[in-house]
């Protein structure tokens, strides 16, 4: 019985590669796979002091480790970090370089991904979608241009209450299944493939315990993406601040002259800051401050902070201004003190893919082989892909169907996970041409 409802059910799921071959790619297990995975609750958690940071990536990560050794991957294992890795044998005979794939098995804290319950809408009817768990999560077709292109198609949503997790389920389920179908067609010529499937993600810790050295790839794609065709070789470079507030705690009956109430600095603070640089008023290259998470009381107050720009230089200058608006504060309200801790977390990777044309010109081939029209862009955020590129890795990311992603209305698209399939299979060929 399938882990899923569905509004059609009993559609036969398929796809056929654009590639002088044209041979059929079946693709029957896809939608399975991705709605399995989805119900894992493998959220990461801040500040957890352990890696993975939650249960539930060992959990999925064992789900995948066992579907890898059916494939016949003999070197298929777990590590005690809870990265899943395994090799996509060669299948011919004069050496080509190995490539690797990664997807991350985490899920973002924003919203929550505890009982994910996936909705499948087979034939989208390019009506807006009234999420049933919570009818006030309506998935508007007017204010969605990537879901009106996809009428006709299948799309997969949440119930409301919960994201959906094809950020980066979608692109685990994808891999597995380029990796099921490359398994079945010995006869496709590529060299050896590594898998790897990392933890944290989403916290900034993805590749923290991955060994580049074993893994011996020259190049990485991370699927992570949202629409058809993209690829991304430019993301934010990103650091995250922690801004502490201390205040003097005091029963409010006696307050006066003795409190001082380290919220009312937090929204000082935060008036304090420019509006042009909130994410909300920005766009394309622009960068942005990003007060994300708040905890505290009268007597103390920590506000997370993201800081992010495609010039790595602006980070500073983004910190410094945190600095410059915390000694406003402490002059504001006498006795406070007001601390910003600034803690890297990624930096752009388009330097690192000048070492590696081929990584962007091949996946470029790939799309166009499947039947895509490829479009190179940035990304406004972040991957693993990121820190791989900067620890020598080059690593590009490419589309799996991810919109609307850390939210409730999070959905993805079936027949554009099947085109992420077809590129793979396509981007096997290619480097084992090289």
């Amino acid at each position: 019985m399938n882990e899923f409802t569905t509004f059609n059910p009993g559609k036969n799921f398929w796809l056929r590669e654009q590639s002088p071959e044209m041979n059929t790619i079946q693709t029957p297990n896809l939608l399975d796979r991705f709605c399995r995975y989805v119900r894992i609750n493998t959220e990461a958690v801040e500040n957890a002091g352990t890696y993975p940071s939650s249960p539930g990536q060992l959990e999925l990560g064992r789900m995948l480790l066992q579907e890898l050794t059916d494939l016949g991957l003999k070197d298929a294992k777990q590590s005690v970090h809870g990265i899943v890795t395994a090799t996509i044998p060669a299948t011919i005979s004069n050496p080509a370089p190995t490539i690797a794939l990664f997807a991350h098995l985490d899920t973002s804290p924003e919203t929550t991904g505890k009982n994910v319950k996936p909705i499948v809408h087979a034939e989208y009817d390019g009506r807006d979608i009234v999420l049933p768990g919570d009818p006030t999560k309506i998935l508007r077709s007017a204010d969605n241009v990537e879901l009106q292109r996809c009428v006709g198609k299948t799309v997969i949503t949440t119930d409301g209450t919960t994201l959906l997790g094809a950020d980066n389920k979608a692109g685990v389920a994808v891999i597995m299944e380029a990796a099921a179908y490359l398994l079945q067609q010995p006869e496709i010529p590529h060299g050896p493939i590594r898998i790897c499937f990392t933890c944290d993600e989403e916290i900034g810790h993805g590749v923290d315990h991955v060994d580049l050295t074993a893994l011996g790839a020259v190049v990485g794609y991370t699927l992570d993406g949202a629409g058809e065709g993209e690829i991304e070789a430019e993301t934010f470079s990103a650091d995250k601040a922690d801004v502490t507030f201390t205040g003097i705690n005091i029963h409010p009956s006696i307050g006066k002259g003795k409190m001082v109430n380290a919220i009312r600095m937090v929204g000082s603070f935060l008036d304090s800051l420019p509006r042009e640089l909130a994410p909300e008023m920005t766009e394309g290259r622009e960068g942005f401050i990003h007060p994300y998470t708040i905890e505290g009381g009268v007597g103390k107050v920590t506000v997370g902070f993201l800081l992010r720009d495609f010039v790595t230089a602006k980070l500073e200058e983004q910190a410094e201004l945190l600095r410059e608006k915390a000694r406003m504060i402490e002059r504001q309200f006498p006795k406070s003190k007001v601390e910003v801790v600034v803690r890297p977390q990624y930096r752009n990777m388009a330097d690192g893919m000048k070492s590696e044309p081929r990584a962007v010109a091949y996946a470029v081939e790939a799309m166009t082989a499947a039947g895509l029209t490829p479009k190179i862009g940035s990304i406004r955020g972040g991957t693993d892909g990121s820190q791989l590129t900067a620890k020598g890795l080059p690593t590009p990311n490419l589309s799996t169907a991810e919109h609307h992603i850390h939210s409730p209305l999070e959905w993805t698209c079936l027949e554009e996970m099947q085109s992420a399939v077809r590129v793979l299979v396509e981007l096997a060929k290619r480097w084992g041409r090289s």
